[in-house]
């Protein structure tokens, strides 16, 4: 090792040697540090868009997954509605039912209401029902409107079976075309014995017993809605 030489003493120079050393290793250190650090940023950066990428793949896997669960409500929506329909008889639902002839008031232009003459019938009374047809349309229009096109039928609350229909055993061919104005109404009234019945009254006619039901009054395709009432 060199032996320092000058004017000051030689363990200031020593000292100098000693302390620049320190420098250089503390800089060594720092630029090791530094390079340390960016080569693990470049490792993170791959993990970070990987994780994003993973976490974009989630959110649009899940949003399928939420629009295929709601097309499958929609259709269960769709099919829990369709069978409602046929079972409750809805207001103005076309169902199976008389045609109606050509030049006639179509559906469409009329509504049906059917209503019972008081909600709660004590047992032994026969039950009546009232049927209101109105030409909701724009113009005058005819409408066969006799006692074989329309009917009044007896269903259990739930709508699910009929009980009785005022053409099972008495059918009635007979027309009764009528011209109805615009808002013009025509009413009828039907008496029920308070037996069951099934189309062409083959089946024995059972009473009724006591509970809550439902009347409906059809013309043609036209349905009303259902009106509960009560049996005693």
């Amino acid at each position: 090792m060199l032996e320092p030489s000058g004017p000051l003493p030689p363990e200031i120079y020593q000292r100098r040697r000693m302390l620049a050393l320190g420098v250089a290793v503390v800089a060594l250190i720092v630029v090791v540090l530094i390079v340390t650090s960016l080569r693990g940023g470049g490792d993170d950066n791959p993990s970070a868009e990987a994780a994003a990428a993973s976490s974009s793949l989630t959110s649009t896997s899940t949003s399928a997954t939420s629009t295929s669960a709601d097309a499958g409500s929609g259709s269960v929506s769709t099919g829990a509605d369709d069978h409602a329909s046929g079972s409750s008889v809805p207001a103005a639902t076309p169902v199976s039912g008389a045609a109606v002839p050509a030049g006639q008031c179509p559906d469409n232009s009329l509504a049906i209401k059917v209503s019972s003459d008081q909600p709660n019938y004590p047992a032994g009374t026969e039950p009546s029902f009232g049927i209101v047809v109105t030409n909701i349309g724009n113009a005058p229009c005819d409408r066969d409107l006799g006692a074989g096109m329309q009917q009044v039928m007896v269903y259990t609350l739930d709508g699910q079976k009929r009980l009785w229909s005022n053409t099972d055993c008495f059918p009635n061919a007979a027309a009764d075309v009528r011209t109805l104005k615009p808002g013009e109404q025509a009413a009828f009234t039907v008496k029920w014995s308070g037996a069951t019945s099934e189309p062409g009254c083959t089946a024995p006619r059972n009473p009724v017993g006591p509970g809550a039901y439902t009347v409906v009054g059809q013309l043609g395709a036209l349905r009303s809605t259902p009106e509960p009432f009560n049996l005693g």
